[in-house]
This record gives C-alpha cells, structure tokens and sequence, in this order.
C-alpha cells in the first residue's frame, strides 16, 4: 500500500471511530436523561392518560409544526438557500441535542455545524445563528407586549426596592465600562459582520419574511402546544391567558442556562399558573403534558436523526 493510500485509510478509520463516538454519546445521553427524569415522565403519562385524546392530539400537531417554524427562520437568516429535507431534519435534531447541554448549546452546535456544511463560513454561520436567536427573542417580547395589555391584571411583577434597582443598575454600569475596554476591539469586527448580514437578510423580502415569520410561528405554536395541554387537562384559564403566561415564562426562563430550559421553564409555567389562580395539581399536569409533547416523546427520534445525520456526513 502507497503512502498516501495509506494515509486515506487511516482517515478513514479515525473518521469511522469519530463517528461511532459521537452516535455513542448520543445514545448514552438519551439514556441517561430517560432515567434521570423518568418519574417525572411516568407522572406525565398517568396523569395524561386520562385527559382529553383530542386536545393532545391538536397540541402534538402544533408541537412538530415547531421544527418548520424554526427550519424556515433559520432560512430566513441566511442568504443563500439551503436545502430544505436536511434543514428540516437539522431543526429537529437540533431540538433534541438542545435538551443535552445548556443555554441553547446542543442546537447551536448542530445548526452551526450544519450550516458549515452547506458552505458557509464559519463566522457566517455564527453570525446566522446570532439573528435567529435575536429575531427570535425579539418576536416573543413583542408578542407579548402586544398580548397582555388583554389581560390586565394577568402578569403580577414582584415588587423589587429602588435601591435594590440602582445597585443592579450601577453594578451592569460598572461591568459595562470595565469590559469595554478589552472586549470591544475584538468583538466590533464580529458585530459589524452581523450588522452586514442582517441588511443583506433585509434587502430581501423573501428572507426577512422568513426570518420572522418563523420566529414569531415558533413562539405562537409553542403556545397552541399549551394551550392544547390545559384545554385536555381543564386548566381554568382562557388560551389568550395561557399564551400570554407562556411567552412571559419563556421570556424569563430563557435567562437561565439549563438544557433546552428544562427546570428554568418548568418553575416559571408553574408559578405562572398557580399565581393565576390555578389549582396546583393541575398545573403541575400541565407543564408535564407540554413538556412530554415537546421533549420526551421526541426526544430518542431526534436523537436517532441527529445520529443519521453524523452519519451521513450532513453535520
């Protein structure tokens, strides 16, 4: 054998066991997350059992239209056109690596490394990501502002001193200066990218339309997923009530770094509902009902297509 067969073969072999591992440690991870909150899955399907057939029905529809909200933002946030079957199965990949690491790390890393495949650069593709995540934020902020002045009385702030207000205002102030100085050099080449990308995003319609039309369907159908949950489960409370309670707990939770927002989102859902009146049993079936329409069934079939997606070299 030839020294450069030689070399392709041993490639090939260090591919093969990369790709083994990953696929390992993907499996691995369902497994450990299965059992690790197994009870709290098992609770969810009794109480579920028994709940309106329907409704979930309508909810587990609403919860796959979620992957094609998020695939066509995440085309609206690039220029060129990507391909549509492995966007999709990117999404939904994506959304099950997203429940292994925190702060949205799990899908960042499978869009970004998809997005590098289809032949953007690196930086772009960091920079793709970045918009989706603000024109995503910024459609559920806005969703929201639009929404509860409809409910008034709904969302209760709790009640923070000024004093407490000014020394969280001076330390931002002071974290602000300090890391401006060193920060700010490196960081406005990649933010003058960014600003580059989205007027370019905007001088097409086609893509801006995308962008946050998906963004605002994804926080909308997220919301019909739970809104579907409390009609099965007879949650007092009106569905515009339920979205507006949605997108403020989201909101909130998405400032805490845990895995897809698993725990973070499940206390904000809670405390929203029993806040609003709800009795405690039946918010707690709720949030399992959502969670378990949008994570744990899911989840192995995700995490399956994240795996054939290593595979066959599209990540």
């Amino acid at each position: 054998m030839t020294a450069p067969a030689e070399l392709s073969a041993s490639l090939g072999r260090r591919h093969a066991r990369w790709q083994a591992g990953v696929c390992l440690a993907v499996l691995l991870g369902a497994v450990y997350l299965a059992r690790r909150h197994w009870p709290a899955v098992e609770s969810g399907a009794g109480r579920l059992a028994v709940a309106d057939q329907g409704w979930l029905l309508v909810g587990a529809v609403a919860a796959m239209g979620t992957w094609a909200a998020s695939a066509l933002a995440q085309q609206g946030a690039v220029v060129p056109r990507l391909p549509g079957r492995r966007l999709a199965a990117a999404q939904f990949a994506a959304s099950a690596a997203n429940h292994l690491l925190p702060a949205g790390l799990g899908a960042g890393a499978v869009n970004l490394r998809f997005l590098m495949r289809c032949g953007l650069p690196a930086g772009r593709s960091a920079g793709a990501l970045a918009v989706k995540a603000a024109a995503g934020a910024t459609a559920r902020l806005t969703l929201l502002a639009l929404l509860a002045p409809a409910c008034p009385g709904l969302l209760r702030l709790p009640r923070i001193s000024p004093a407490a207000v000014a020394v969280a205002l001076g330390v931002a102030v002071l974290v602000a200066v300090l890391l401006a100085g060193p920060l700010w050099p490196r960081c406005r080449r990649p933010l003058a990218a960014v600003l580059a990308d989205i007027r370019a995003l905007h001088a097409c319609p086609a893509r801006a339309a995308a962008l946050w039309g998906g963004s605002v369907a994804f926080a909308l159908l997220h919301a019909l997923v739970l809104i579907a949950v409390t009609r099965a489960v007879g949650l007092p409370l009106a569905p515009l009530q339920v979205a507006v309670l949605y997108l403020a707990a989201s909101s909130a939770a998405a400032l805490l770094p845990t895995p897809g927002g698993l725990g973070s989102l499940d206390a904000a859902l809670a405390l929203a509902f029993t806040t609003a009146g709800t009795p405690g049993a039946t918010a707690a079936s709720a949030v399992l009902g959502y969670r378990l329409l949008t994570v744990w069934l899911p989840l192995l079939p995700g995490l399956l297509v994240l795996g054939v997606l290593v595979r066959s070299k599209a990540l």
